[in-house]
């Protein structure tokens, strides 16, 4: 049953595969504790209260709240799914609410710090390696683009006369990114350094020393190494350069909508969560207005 659910989210939904392996994981962990607290429980006779007692085993096993109502999505998703092609009479889970979530604001780097990782000679050396790693971490800064997009991109994507990057989001929507001179540069240069490779994937235009389009965790790492220079927050993701790209563009007189676009959201509330970032500007007007500040 699981499988042909899952089947259904690749072929039909068009899921991202890292969305299908996390919805694998979570109803089969899900299935594993029902089948534990009752041998003849199965999809179809399980209610709500097996839904909501699996969830505080979460919590109780230290679980977050973002982690239970993901897990609590995949199932939820499953039974609309099952409801649909009659292979359960009741959705279970259509009642059950997910633990509130705390609202935080965005991690993000700072544009002086940013500045000074991307210009300051003594940060880079010559190396194919900080070649590529600058060109990543660039590449992320100033497109705000995924992680998944980063390592979708090939070579063709890229429009050098246009400086513009053709990418690929979620559900394979694509959008047109534009980007700057510098990191047109920065890219040109890297594609030389590129030719040196043992290149096995041709068409992929960030690879690693053997040749391979780079993995998630190669970026990640990437990301994280380089960051730490600058910065000692411990989150230094690549998500992390996403929002630091928000950030920037809205504090220096970006609109929302634009912004929107560009980071490829399908609602502007996702959007709003990076209006924290005038506070910035709102500092800086009180700073300069304030009698007594």
């Amino acid at each position: 049953m699981i499988k042909k659910f899952l089947s259904y989210l690749r072929y039909e939904r068009n899921r991202s595969e890292l969305t299908v392996r996390n919805y694998d994981k979570s109803l089969r962990e899900f299935e594993s504790y029902f089948k534990l607290r009752d041998s003849q429980l199965s999809w179809e006779t399980i209610d709500s209260d097996v839904i909501r007692d699996w969830m505080e085993s979460l919590m109780d096993k230290g679980a977050m709240a973002s982690t239970v109502n993901n897990c609590l999505s995949a199932v939820r998703s499953f039974y609309r799914y099952a409801l649909a092609y009659g292979i359960v009479a009741v959705d279970p889970s259509h009642y059950v609410k997910g633990p509130k979530l705390k609202k935080t604001l965005p991690k993000f780097i700072r544009e002086k710090d940013m500045d000074r990782l991307m210009d300051q000679d003594n940060m880079w050396g010559d190396s194919v390696k900080d070649m590529r790693a600058r060109t990543i971490i660039l590449t992320l800064y100033s497109t705000g683009i995924r992680l998944a997009e980063l390592i979708g991109l090939d070579v063709n994507d890229v429009d050098f006369v246009n400086m513009q990057l053709k990418v690929t989001g979620k559900r394979d929507k694509q959008r047109v990114v534009p980007f700057g001179k510098e990191l047109c540069e920065t890219l040109q240069q890297y594609l030389q350094v590129r030719e040196t490779l043992p290149l096995r994937d041709t068409e992929a235009l960030f690879v690693n020393d053997k040749g391979l389009r780079v993995s998630r965790g190669q970026v990640e790492n990437i990301v994280r190494n380089n960051l730490s220079k600058v910065t000692t927050q411990q989150k230094r993701s690549p998500h992390v350069l996403r929002h630091s790209f928000a950030t920037a563009m809205l504090n220096n007189g970006a609109e929302l909508e634009s912004v929107r676009k560009l980071l490829g959201h399908e609602s502007i509330a996702t959007t709003e969560i990076y209006t924290h970032a005038t506070f910035e500007q709102l500092k800086s007007v009180y700073e300069k207005a304030h009698p007594r500040a």
